[in-house]
């Protein structure tokens, strides 16, 4: 069984307001994100908020640490639930490619334009944990190279909206 996470944690500082909110074409970001993954996931959570349409859990081991705390929370659910694996993707992520599962399978792969889109073994909790218990980097990278994740190369790369004029240009790409 695969989880589905949509790391919804951040601050959304270069967005300016809640970006998981923000409107693209006739749903919201988070909207959009969990739409993405329910295809390939057998269930989709939120990581880093409370208010969400699915199930929502808390980053770990606390917020503001980062993507990788959601995914380390992600990852958490996942061993308690029976998941054998994880899909991520930022709420911020748009337009995943249709064969995402085929394309980071085997796990532990990871998109290289986004690292934050990746598919992960459940018991690589372990290796997150360790990463955001220690001084060293609490990167996303630091984490595959950890995990000797694969970085795969999509014929499409997804949007990555950070800006409300990354937000404009797909809305104008995609005609919303």
């Amino acid at each position: 069984m695969i989880l589905g996470a949509v790391l919804a944690g951040g601050k959304s500082t270069r967005f300016g307001s809640d970006k998981a909110l923000a409107k693209l074409g006739a749903h919201t970001l988070i909207e959009h994100a969990i739409a993405g993954l329910q295809p390939c996931c057998d269930e989709v959570i939120v990581v880093g908020r409370s208010d969400a349409p699915v199930r929502t859990i808390p980053d770990w081991p606390r917020p503001d640490c980062g993507p990788l705390a959601g995914v380390a929370a992600a990852l958490r659910e996942a061993s308690r639930g029976g998941f054998a694996s994880v899909i991520t993707s930022g709420v911020d992520s748009f337009d995943l490619p249709g064969d995402l599962v085929s394309l980071l399978s085997p796990p532990p792969a990871f998109l290289d334009s986004q690292p934050v889109v990746g598919h992960w073994h459940a018991d690589a909790r372990t290796a997150a944990e360790s990463i955001l218990m220690s001084e060293g980097r609490h990167s996303m990278r630091a984490f595959a190279e950890m995990v000797c994740a694969t970085s795969v190369k999509a014929s499409s790369k997804p949007a990555n909206i950070n800006t409300p004029a990354d937000l404009g240009a797909v809305e104008s790409k995609h005609g919303l």
